[in-house]
Parts: structure tokens; C-alpha cells; sequence
């Protein structure tokens, strides 16, 4: 859009009022002078589209020369782009505002009712007439604009308001159901605690009642071997006594001998019983510690002092907004990075004056150096809206994308995010809030333009 003077001005200016004539523009008595371009956005429409309508009708000595290439344009876009320029005209050249008046008195009579019902049609059309209720009715409508957009931000004030009342209400009543579950859930470990308790107890006594019993098994089979072994020393020096004594019966003294051997064999075979009864007291109680583990499984669980920690999770964070150089260069060095670019949102914040097809050579050329140097994957997209010829490959390393018709390019970006797996560093360059919301609920990072400009023009 051609630039508008009305952008500089201040908001107590915007309600137009009495300016000095025109230089070469006679007022007729009685005529209100308004400032053209300093008219309420509405009428300032108005007005340049009942110009744009009659513009392209009027004989080529009637419109001004700045205003000839505007002509050119269809009627709709004479508005939109001209509109400042028709303003300027109709305020400069009294001829031309003649000749547009009586165009729309020929072919659009009814635009120049300045009693019509609708307030901003009234006031542009006594701009047009020079009317001299054009500053009241100016400022009528400056007036009403001023009103619905208050009345607007009030009833968005009241539904925020109501809205944050349900969510404080919402939150309140999950943090409530929090509570009471925990307070069951405490309760509930508290029981169970109390029960493993009282099970550990019976255990214990359990167990103590099993090793006084190993005691005395051990104490008994020590009785028993010295008993033996008492009584093998009495045997054996028995023995010796009937050895020396009764050579001649020596047919006595080796059945004496024989039953000593039988005395000796017996012993250690009570003495081999008592082990083996020893033996089975221990794998006895040795079987009621391993029952006892298993009971209160102790020592059979994988969980470790961390896992019971709390106030912690392991949920997806939202990416970061970088914010600074420094982070970008990190965020730039992680491994498997891809970056994705909002093409004209950079382009058009680096370097406007460029026409759209030198924006993006500039912009790709650029990206190829930061993915060469980086080793990251970069993707690029563009509005594809208005472009007429797509080029066929875009430089190495950089996949370059544009929008189908009907397709936004932010949309093209949160479904490049989306298709991503989970934990794969994503960095998205734009500076349009509503994409850096939603990728970084995503998990993506997002950097604006202008620093990712700063980084681009070091490569």
C-alpha cells in the first residue's frame, strides 16, 4: 500500500477538522475544509473507493499525472493500494474532485446523500460536496468507531474475565480431588503398613523360636559327641589293657578288639546322624528366612531409592523461545537439528525492498551456508499465494517449499513440526506468535527473525 501521512499522526488528530485550502483549490462560501488524510478509516475507505470507481471512467486530462498509473489497476485494487494517493488528489485538484462528483452524480447518485442513513456514507459524502456539517459528521463517525472499538474491548475484557473465573473454578476442584486422593491414598498406605508390621512381628518370633531351637539341636549333638568320645577312650584303653594282660588269649583280645572296632563304627555313625540332624535343622531354618524375604519381598524388587522420589515426572516440555545469540548458536549445535523457516517473515523483515523472487535467492543462498556450516537439515516455506513461477530445485541442502492454493504457509510449518518423531530438536524461525504457540506446544524451539538474520549474516 502506497504510504499515508495519517499513520504519523497523533491520536487526538485522527478527528479531522478545519485545514487551510488547498493550494489551486477554491472553496466555494460556506464550504467546510476537512483534513483528506486525516479522515476516520472508514470514511477514508468510503471515499477512496467511490474515487477508484470513477478513476478508471474519467478522461486522462481530468486525473492528475500521479495518479494515471493507479488508474491502470482494477477498482478494487485502486483502493486498497491508491487509496492514499486518491485522498491526496481529491484534496489538490479541484478538478479532479469536479470530475469524480460528477461521475457519481451520473452513475452513483446515491453515494452522495449526506442524509443517508448510514453514517459513514453521510460524511463521505458531504467530504465530497464540501458540505459544511463534513467535520461534524467526520467526527460523528470518528466518534461512533472510537465507542464500538471500547464496546469491543470491554465485552473481550468481560469473556476473558469469565473465562478465567472457570478455569479458577476448574482448577480449584481438580486440586480438591488431588487432595482427597492423597489424603486416601495415605491412608490406604498407612493400613498397609500397619499390617506389614504386625506380619513382621509374628516373622520375628517365628524366627527366634527357630534359632532357640537350633541352639539347643547344636547343644544336644555336642553332648552326644563328647559322649562318644568319651566313651571311645574308654574302649580303646580298655583295649590296650586286654592287649598287654592276656597275650595267650589273644583269640579274647582280638574279639575284644572287634567289638571296639563295632563300638568305634557305631559311634561315628551316631555321630553322623547327629550331623545329618544338624544339617536339616539348618536347611529348616534357612528355609523360613528365604519364606520370610519372599513374604515381605525383601530383596526381590527392581525399584530403586530414585523411583520413589516425587515432584518430578518425565512429561513433554514445550520448546524454548530463543531469546538471544547466545542460545540460537546452541540450539544451532545440537545433533539431527532440523530447521524450519517461515520464508517471508524473515525475507520481509531482512530485506523488504527486494522483490519477492530476490528475497528468496537471497534467503536460500543464505541457508545453504548455515546448513553446510552446521550440518543441520533446513527447510524452508513460502506463501505460494501470488507465485507464478515455482523454481524447479532450490539450492544444495535446502528444501525449499510453497504453500498449495488455499494453503497457509504457517499451516505447512505445524504440519512439518507435527510429522516429526518425539525428541527430535526442531528449531522454527518467524516471528508470527500464534506459529510460535502452537510448535512449541509441539516441543519445537522458536526464534524470531530478526535474530536468526543476526546469525544468518555471520555465515
Amino acid at each position: 500500500m502506497l504510504p499515508s501521512s495519517a499513520h504519523s499522526e497523533r491520536p487526538e488528530d485522527t478527528v479531522p477538522g478545519p485545514v487551510a485550502a488547498a493550494p489551486g483549490d477554491a472553496a466555494s462560501p460556506g464550504q467546510a475544509h476537512v483534513d483528506w488524510l486525516g479522515l476516520p478509516e472508514a470514511v477514508r475507505e468510503r471515499v477512496a473507493e467511490l474515487a477508484a470507481a470513477a478513476l478508471g471512467r474519467l478522461p486522462v486530462e481530468d486525473v492528475p499525472r500521479q495518479l494515471r498509473p493507479v488508474a491502470r489497476f482494477a477498482p478494487a485494487k485502486r483502493a486498497r493500494v491508491g487509496g492514499s494517493a486518491l485522498l491526496a488528489g481529491l484534496r489538490d485538484s479541484s478538478r479532479f474532485r469536479t470530475a469524480v462528483l460528477e461521475w457519481l452524480r451520473e452513475h452513483r447518485h446515491d453515494a452522495l446523500d449526506p442524509n443517508a442513513e448510514d453514517s459513514v456514507a453521510a460524511a463521505a459524502a458531504a467530504v465530497l460536496l464540501g458540505e459544511s456539517s463534513a467535520s461534524s459528521r467526520v467526527r460523528l463517525v470518528a466518534k461512533n468507531a472510537e465507542e464500538t472499538t471500547l464496546r469491543a474491548e470491554r465485552d473481550a475484557a468481560l469473556a476473558r474475565c469469565r473465562r478465567l473465573e472457570g478455569e479458577l473454578e476448574r482448577v480449584r476442584a481438580e486440586l480438591e480431588q488431588a487432595l482427597t486422593a492423597t489424603e486416601r491414598a495415605r491412608n490406604e498406605r498407612e493400613e498397609e503398613l500397619d499390617k506389614l508390621r504386625g506380619r513382621l512381628r509374628e516373622q520375628g518370633v517365628v524366627l527366634r523360636r527357630a534359632r532357640d531351637e537350633a541352639e539347643q539341636a547344636r547343644a544336644e549333638a555336642d553332648q552326644a559327641a563328647a559322649a562318644r568320645a568319651e566313651e571311645i577312650e574308654t574302649l580303646t584303653a580298655q583295649v590296650e589293657r586286654e592287649r598287654q594282660r592276656a597275650a595267650a588269649e589273644r583269640a579274647r583280645a582280638d574279639r575284644a578288639a572287634a567289638e571296639a572296632e563295632t563300638a568305634k563304627q557305631s559311634a561315628r555313625e551316631a555321630r553322623d546322624a547327629d550331623e545329618v540332624r544338624l544339617s536339616l535343622l539348618l536347611d529348616t531354618l534357612g528355609g523360613a528366612v528365604d519364606g520370610l524375604r519372599r513374604e515381605l519381598s525383601v530383596g526381590q524388587t527392581n525399584r530403586r531409592p530414585a523411583d520413589t522420589v516425587r515432584g518430578a515426572g518425565t512429561g513433554r516440555r514445550h520448546g524454548d523461545r530463543v531469546q538471544d545469540p547466545a542460545t540460537l548458536d546452541r540450539v544451532l549445535a545440537l545433533p539431527n537439528l532440523h530447521v524450519v523457516v517461515d520464508g517471508y517473515n524473515v525475507t520481509k523483515t531482512g530485506y523488504p525492498d527486494l522483490t519477492l523472487a530476490e528475497q528468496r535467492n537471497r534467503l536460500t543462498g543464505q541457508l545453504a551456508a548455515l546448513g553446510a556450516r552446521t550440518g543441520a537439515e533446513v527447510t524452508v516455506v513460502f506463501d505460494g499465494a501470488g507465485v507464478t513461477s515455482i523454481p524447479l530445485a532450490g539450492p544444495r541442502g535446502v528444501r525449499v517449499l510453497f504453500s498449495d492454493p488455499g494453503v497457509l504457509a504457517d499451516d505447512v510449518i505445524r504440519s512439518l513440526v507435527g510429522s516429526e518423531p518425539t525428541g527430535r530438536p526442531i528449531l522454527v524461525v518467524t516471528s508470527d506468535q500464534a506459529v510460535v504457540t502452537s510448535v512449541r506446544e509441539s516441543g519445537a524451539h522458536a526464534a524470531p527473525s530478526a535474530l536468526f538474520l543476526t546469525r544468518l549474516g555471520r555465515v
